[in-house]
């Protein structure tokens, strides 16, 4: 844990601070910061050091069977069975061996991916600002920081102008609190009136300011509870199908090991060799290889994904997105160009006017917050100017009032002028500015004032309130209360135009299954004009206010069929996104704004942009590096074929390769010797597990790309006890041409057994790795020739000199002949029942 040089940081003198820190205002050097780094360690939360390449190999042999197994042929050994054991030891070492390899190379893809969207801070260096990864920041660092920002680390203030921080993960304070460059005189100061400190994992409302760090990493007061922070989050349906299906297989594997081991403890058979056949049967049942396919395929998916300019953070993100139903976005960015324009600015009559256009511009121009796109729309009219005007004060925006404000004086008049949405300024007006000065607003007023507002939204545009308020000249602060009894100037109209791509975006996902619904904080007639143009049924329409006045369970009863959520506030977006997953949907979210960041997390997939903000970036899944509802598609496509290739390796080892292991389970009824030797049931699962090694390359029918696709356990139990028992048939079959035609002894009773099992259980993949007919279905190339070259392998094997080590023996050429007729009549068979349980099972 790293040391904490500053226990009360903010009740120290600055001075005395930064002479402790060995900093001063302009920060470190690099090679102050390089020793600092050394002192003090990253700047992580309960950081673990990197496993060596050594440990995480050896991490490989903790599966229980594998252990059991190698202890089991060492005892073997031990007894006079060396070159059995040998075999054994060398075929577990090739496998684990193998997955340590691509688990290797499936995690150093994710991690360099991750990184490209690791989360940056500004720090001055050497005295410039430069821009670092928030691990590398450390005590003595001078951060710059401003709206949307994360606060990197525990930091005091150094400089601050309407400097305004939520810091409600750490005290649960609803509304941000503004931080002064201050001493605090009180030793007895506590962290939540800490007025003058920063906390590591809280965030940046508005204002800018330069910190100096204090504590990093696990000696912040986030580090305190950091293991309550960092708790495992709820599984997601991908994880818990995982985990449902790891118990249906240990489940089948316990009943045939103890089942086997009965028999041949019964038939007193061998006590040794019966212990491993049972456990390397087991080994077979067991598809050890599941989690380096799901991480290998799940990461060729992000690969992918990045080059259509998807940053995947979350690998599992990739099957969740394939499973979305239901996709919430806002509007601004999404649908529309997000370059917006202000197109007119007019008065209480309607009428354009150059007085409504100067305050918005003061008002933008001296708002030291985060500029929306609405200011910057505003500020290119490069006509006003500021001269002569002076800022005197500001009440910051924040997404509860919806307002800005500012205090500014000219020396003839000192205005409080006031910019937000229409309907909270008017709400504080109660006069309107006419050519012969303000006046009070009657009713009429009223009707021809929101009869105006609501023409403009009919008409696409997004409408801000303008109004103003003189105050005396001795105010020297702007408070929220001032904002009342103000004087309405009128309505500053802005056009952010439909984006033509996303039209053709919308369609295609939902003839894919998704339904977009937009969840927006603009209003009813300019989403409604925006969904017009891009051909957007609308469905239902439900207000911030509608679901402010519904409980839970009311909101879940009432959204099911509607699309468009208007005026609706960050708090309002989560409880929607929860209320649709209460539904059973799989729900994805997409913002990149500060007040997104919660929804963000809540979702099942939390999708942004690389030019939002540090908070929406953290809380995201997924990281789009274009703002285009046709990139986010062609994820949802990379996600449900990742998904796909995942469920046909679980299917091929719920069927031939469960059919194979159950055959041989059986076989121990009336042979009077094992099936298959141990050390022949493990080389069996080698080469079985590299022909599926390609898995994650395979091609995908585009048809079972066309819905969301979701994990389901009963699918997969039905399709083992409908499909495996083909592959028994015709093992029991090859039981009888070895035993009767051939009159086999039990070394060519092996081989044959072993040459056909290998043969029907790895050609499968060409008949289940399709729904339709595997001849209109072409395979990944690898992936075929992996699969037939396998097969070659086991045919090979009897002939060269591994076979007597192996305990084989090379066949007559009639057992190839009835062997290929026998493996084309199995895979016919296996097709006639995968499409009777796609007809038949699953309508």
């Amino acid at each position: 844990m790293s040391p904490k040089p500053n226990p009360n940081f903010w009740t120290q003198p600055l001075p005395e601070l930064l002479a402790a820190l060995g900093s001063s205002p302009s920060g470190l050097s690099d090679d102050q910061a390089s020793s600092q780094l050394e002192r003090y360690g990253h700047n992580e939360l309960n950081a673990t050091p990197r496993r060596t390449l050594i440990r995480q190999y050896l991490s490989h042999f903790k599966n229980p069977l594998v252990l059991i197994l190698l202890a089991a042929s060492t005892l073997s050994a031990l007894m006079g069975e060396v070159e059995g054991a040998w075999i054994i030891w060398a075929i577990v070492l090739m496998s684990v061996t193998l997955d340590f390899i691509q688990e290797f190379r499936a995690q150093n893809a994710a991690n360099l991916l991750k990184k490209q969207v690791a989360v940056r801070a500004t720090v001055l260096r050497n005295g410039a600002p430069q821009e670092i990864r928030l691990e590398k920041i450390v005590p003595g660092d001078v951060v710059l920081l401003n709206a949307g920002a994360l606060i990197p680390a525990d930091c005091r203030v150094v400089e601050a102008k309407d400097f305004f921080v939520n810091q409600a993960l750490l005290t649960g304070e609803t509304f941000p609190v503004e931080k002064h460059a201050i001493d605090l005189l009180d030793p007895n100061t506590d962290l939540s009136d800490a007025d003058n400190a920063v906390f590591m994992g809280t965030s940046v409302i508005s204002g800018i300011a330069k910190a100096v760090v204090c504590q990093t990493g696990s000696a912040t007061s986030l580090g305190d509870i950091a293991e309550n922070l960092n708790r495992r989050s709820p599984p997601t349906e991908f994880e818990m199908g995982l985990q449902a299906f790891g118990q249906l297989i240990m489940r089948l594997t316990v009943f045939m090991v103890l089942f086997v081991f009965l028999i041949n403890t019964l038939f007193s058979r061998p006590l040794l060799e019966s212990f491993l056949f049972s456990i390397a049967l087991a080994v077979g049942l067991t598809p050890e290889l599941l989690p380096m396919i799901v991480t290998l395929t799940l990461s060729r998916g992000a690969l992918r994904l990045s080059r259509e300019d998807v940053i995947v953070k979350k690998l599992s993100a990739i099957e969740d997105l394939g499973s979305m139903d239901v996709l919430c976005t806002d509007k601004t960015g999404t649908l529309t160009e997000s370059h917006i324009r202000l197109e007119r600015h007019v008065n209480a009559d309607g009428q354009a006017s150059e007085a409504v256009l100067t305050l918005a511009y003061l008002n933008s121009y001296f708002e030291s917050g985060l500029r929306s796109p609405l200011d910057e729309a505003i500020l290119e009219h490069h006509e006003i100017t500021t001269n002569g005007w002076n800022k005197i004060d500001e009440v910051p925006f924040d997404f509860e009032r919806r307002r800005v404000s500012v205090l500014v004086d000219n020396g003839q008049k000192r205005l409080l002028i006031v910019k937000g949405a229409a309907e909270d300024v008017l709400s504080h007006c109660t006069q309107f500015e006419t050519p012969d000065g303000p006046r009070p607003i009657n009713d009429n007023d009223w009707a021809q004032i929101h009869q105006l507002h609501d023409s403009l939204g009919a008409e696409g545009f997004k409408v801000l309130g303008i109004a103003w308020r003189q105050v005396l000249e001795t105010q020297q602060h702007a408070l929220i209360n001032d904002e009342t009894e103000l004087v309405f100037a009128g309505f500053a109209a802005f056009l952010d135009p439909p984006k033509e791509s996303a039209a053709g975006a919308i369609k295609a996902l939902t003839e894919s299954g998704i339904s977009v619904r937009v969840v927006t904080g603009d209003s009813e007639q300019v989403t409604r004009y925006v969904c017009s143009k891009l051909n957007i049924p609308i469905t239902g329409v439900m207000l911030g206010s509608e679901v402010a006045a519904l409980d839970d369970a009311a909101l879940s009863a009432r959204i099911r069929d509607i699309n468009l959520f208007c005026r609706i506030n960050p708090a309002q977006k989560n409880r929607i996104i929860l209320a649709y997953k209460h539904l059973g949907h799989t729900v994805g979210y997409l913002g990149d704004g500060i007040n997104d960041a919660p929804s963000l997390h809540s979702a099942d997939v939390g999708i942004s942009v690389d030019t939002a903000v540090d908070i929406a970036r953290e809380a995201a899944d997924l990281i789009l590096l274009k703002q285009d509802l046709n990139v986010l598609y062609a994820g949802v496509i990379e996600g449900r074929r990742t998904f796909a290739n995942i469920m046909k390796y679980i299917m091929m080892g719920t069927s031939s390769n469960f059919g194979n292991m159950f055959s041989m389970a059986a076989a121990t009824l009336f042979l009077p010797f094992l099936p298959l030797l141990p050390a022949q049931i493990l080389l069996n699962n080698l080469l079985y597990d590299i022909s599926e090694l390609p898995v994650p390359m395979d091609n995908v029918d585009s048809e079972y790309l066309t819905q969301p696709r979701h994990w389901d356990i009963a699918f997969i139990r039905k399709f083992m006890w409908i499909v495996g028992p083909v592959s028994s048939l015709f093992d029991f079959l090859t039981f009888a041409v070895l035993l009767f035609v051939f009159q086999a002894n039990q070394t060519l009773f092996h081989t044959g057994w072993f040459i056909e099992s290998m043969a029907t259980q790895v050609l499968a993949i060409f008949v289940i790795r399709t729904i339709g007919n595997p001849f209109k279905s072409r395979p990944n190339r690898w992936l075929a020739l992996t699969s037939v070259g396998v097969v070659l392998v086991a045919c090979a094997l009897p002939f060269t000199f591994l076979a007597p080590v192996l305990g084989f023996e090379a066949p007559p050429a009639l057992f190839f002949v009835i062997l290929t007729g026998m493996v084309f009549s199995y895979l016919i068979m296996l097709e006639l029942a995968k499409r009777f349980f796609y007809r038949r099972i699953m309508q």
